[in-house]
This record gives C-alpha cells, structure tokens and sequence, in this order.
C-alpha cells in the first residue's frame, strides 16, 4: 500500500487553469504539469511495480520540462534523486552508486557512458511530449532496504561537501511537508503569486519549487542570470518575489534597467551577504534584502524578518515553531554576543544520513537539538550572524581566526574578484592564515591587499601570504571547497 505523497496531495487541491510555470515564452498550467508528471510515473510504475523504496536518479538541465519530471518520480512514490549537471563523470558514479539508483532519467542525447551501462528504455513523457530517456542502474546498497523503505521517503539530496565528504541526507514526503509550511510563515507566498526562480534546481528544489506549487504560486523561470534579463523577465511577468544568492543580486543592482514596483520580498540565500550589497539593493529597489539560512538537514529555519533593513548582514530570527540555540566547546549555553556552535529544533527536519547511515535520533542529542557545524552569535537584537563553519576554523596561537570574515574583507577590495582564506600550519603559533585569489583585470599588489586588510582586522586575522590564481576549488553548488 502506497505512503501518503505531497506531490499527490498538491495534485488534488491545485486549481488545474492555474498557471504553475512560466519559461520564456512558454508556460504550464497545473493540469499539463501534473498530466504530464503522471505519465512519467505510469511509465516508471511499470518498470518497477514495486516502488518501496525506489530511487530515481535526475540528471536534467534546470528549466520547464525539469519540473513535470522530477513531480513524475514523486507521483510514482519513488525517492527523487537530483543529480547536479556540473559534476564530473565519476563525481555522478559516486553518487549514482552511493545512494544505489534503481534508475535515471535523463536527456535523450546523454550517452551515459560513466555508468557503464546500456539504456535500459526511452521514450517518458515530458512536459512538452517531447523524449527523455529512462536508463535501469543496478549497485549494492550499503544502507538498510527496508528501513529506508519505511521512511516514506521523498528526496535524498546531497550537503555542499564545503569541508570534508559531501552526505546523503533522506526526506520524507511528511518532513518535506511539515518544512515547507514552516518556511513560509515567513515567506507568506499565496495562490497565484509569481516568484523569480534563477537558482539550479538539483540544487533547490524541496523547500522552494515544491513550497511554490504547494501554496499555488508560479514560478517565473529565467535562465540567464545578466541582471538586465532577470529585472526584464520579472517586471513583465509581475514577479512579486525573488530567491537568489548575493552574486544574483549584485547583477541586479549594476544593471540599468527601470524600477521593479512589484516586488515584496527578495530573500537571499547560499552565500553570505555582505553589507555593501544589501544597502545598494535596499537603495535600488525600495524594499530591504532579506537574508536567512538555508540547511538541507532542516530548510529554511532562520530569516531576517525584523531588522533587513538596519543590519541586512544578519540571517535574523527562527521562524515559527523553529528554535535556536548556541553552545561553546563544552556543549554549554553561550553568553550574547559570545560566539558559538549554532544548534537547531524544529519541524522538517530531515529524516536519516544515507552513508554511513544514520537515523535522525542517532545525530541529534537527547533532546532532539541538531549541531549545524556553523558558528554564529546573537546580538543584543537577538539577531543571529554567521561567522564561518567549526571545521574551517583557524587558531592562531589560541585565537581565533573565521576565514569567512577575512574573505568578505577581501571580497570588498576593487581588485579581488574572490578570495579563500585557508590555514597554515606554523612552529611558532600552531596555525597561520594564507590567502588565494582570484584577482580582477586590475590586479592588486600584495601590499596593497595586506594594508587593506589591516585598516578592517586585527593584525593576527591579516593573512601572511597571498597568492594570485586562475581558479579556486568550488562544490557542485558553487560555494569555496575547504581542505
């Protein structure tokens, strides 16, 4: 007997005429995306009858037609797997092997060739009728089947990997469910309202897409992320909100296109945001940036609903029912404006690690409480702010050093197109921290960037070396990948 399904739920209340996606020229109502979708689950449906615990894996370019396909591996009651395009060859066999894919879909013109398999099928319906290829994988399972199974599970998507192995982190269909409606008592998104979407969808699908047909929204796709396209798309589609990441948002405070009087809310997400951005977007477009913290072990549990516009820097306040707490290194509370280990409670929060796996009461404590890994503070406005991750943490001689910080101190000199700040190990203060940068045309000498960085630090925070490279080492969702 089939688990309760959100997507099937969202498929029973949505108005069908409704419009639920927006591309360019084309859009979908909610009745093609979901006769669409249910096509493709009819198609997986038979192939596989059994569907406990089945895990279909989707390697897809974001846009219109991703959308009907991944709903369609839901609507089959299989576990969607979103395979990032961006990874290399054995990048997608690691995880095709790790989460032991049952199969995957995706366009008719991939060989495949890194799974070293043959296709298995063709020809699954997509939103445009158009082909997309089915392809039957087989690898062992290191997880237990049937516990696994008994999850209900929805998704198994992947952390950032910014330090250290990246894990499968499992959602069920109910904690999916519980985040998403958690999330938007901040959000507020209604039926009918448009939202900008400019993010990679393997990336941000769960507590986004879903949330947006969940609550009858439609999604205004735009694939070039140029700030004059995106304000153009937005403007003429009435989009009344955007969720992006600082670098979308510094596009479209540079571009010359006219004002946006619909917007009423624009989040900002997947990377820290620096001050300069936020009061030039502020000044830009009338309303503040909000920013919050996006976890995929929880969703969105943090936004900065109160004080955006007076210290946009902040990820602000939990929402809701979500709770947060700070802890130092010996598990006990923090004293405000004392830095610490950020701790979370609350609905949605994920349902297992994949591998090695472990249940969710297995990796919180006693009381339910998850360790998030990032460090943050609370100021007298009970505001939180971020200053970095515990592993990437740099002690020089016993102080402490956020790599975080120093980039964004970096990040803000005209010659610096992106730094990463790492340690170094040193006979005399235990660690030291050293820079690589990508430089902009313009590049600047290295006495420039210390005395730069000397005017905005303590002197132990100034990186002793500099170097200038071509690229920096990135996860598949773009953030700085730590040694």
């Amino acid at each position: 007997m089939a688990h309760w399904n959100l997507a099937r739920e969202i498929a029973a209340n949505c108005v069908a005429s409704n419009i639920a996606l927006i591309c360019g020229d084309e859009q979908r109502t909610y009745g093609q995306l979901f006769a669409a979708a249910e096509g493709l689950a009819r198609r997986i449906r038979l192939q596989w009858p059994d569907t406990a615990g089945l895990r279909i894996g989707l390697l897809y370019p974001s846009g219109i037609d991703y959308v009907p396909l991944a709903l369609g591996i839901l609507l089959a009651d299989a576990c969607f797997v979103p395979i990032p395009s961006e990874l290399s060859a054995a990048e997608r066999l690691a995880l095709a092997q790790s989460t032991a894919l049952h199969g995957i879909i995706a366009l008719p013109t991939d060989e495949l060739a890194w799974l070293g398999v043959e296709r298995a099928s063709s020809e699954v319906l997509r939103a445009d009728d158009g082909a997309a290829q089915l392809v039957a994988f087989s690898a062992p399972a290191v997880f237990p089947e049937a516990t696994f199974a008994a999850l209900n599970p929805a998704f198994i998507r992947f952390s950032s990997g910014t330090t250290g192995q990246s894990k499968g982190i499992v959602l069920s269909h109910e904690s999916l469910l519980a985040r998403i409606i958690s999330a938007n008592i901040a959000l507020g998104i209604s039926r009918g309202e448009r939202v900008l979407w400019v993010l990679p969808m393997a990336h941000h699908f769960a507590v986004s897409i879903m949330l947006y047909l969940y609550h009858g929204a439609t999604t205004v796709i735009e694939e070039q992320h140029f700030g004059e396209q995106m304000l153009q798309v937005a403007v003429r589609h009435g989009a009344t909100l955007m969720y992006g990441s600082p670098f979308h948002y510094r596009q479209l405070v540079g571009c010359e296109e006219p004002a946006w009087p619909q917007l009423r809310l624009a989040v900002s997400t997947a990377a820290a945001l620096d001050r300069a951005t936020a009061l030039a977007f502020a000044s830009r477009f009338g309303i503040p940036l909000t920013q919050g913290l996006g976890i995929i072990e929880v969703g969105l549990p943090i936004l900065n609903t109160v004080a955006a516009d007076s210290v946009p820097e902040a990820i602000g306040q939990p929402i809701g029912a979500q709770q947060v707490a700070l802890r130092d290194d010996h598990g006990q509370p923090c004293a405000q404006g004392e830095v610490g280990q950020l701790w979370l409670r609350g609905p949605g929060m994920f349902d297992a690690y994949l591998v090695p796996w472990q249940p969710r009461a297995e990796v919180t404590d006693e009381d339910g409480w998850f360790a998030t890994g990032d460090l943050a503070r609370q100021d007298e406005q009970g505001l939180l702010h971020l200053f970095g991750r515990m592993k990437s943490l740099i002690n020089v001689a016993g102080m402490k050093v956020f790599p975080e910080e120093v980039e964004r101190v970096l990040d803000q000199h005209s010659g610096v197109q992106r730094s990463l700040v790492e340690a170094q190990p040193h006979a005399e203060y235990g660690e030291i921290p050293v820079a690589r940068i990508i430089p902009q045309v313009s590049k600047p000498s290295v006495g420039e960037l210390r005395k730069h960085c000397r005017s905005r630090l303590a002197g132990y925070k100034v990186p002793l070396r500099f170097e200038f490279v071509d690229e920096l080492p990135l996860t598949a969702s773009g953030k700085l990948k730590r040694t």
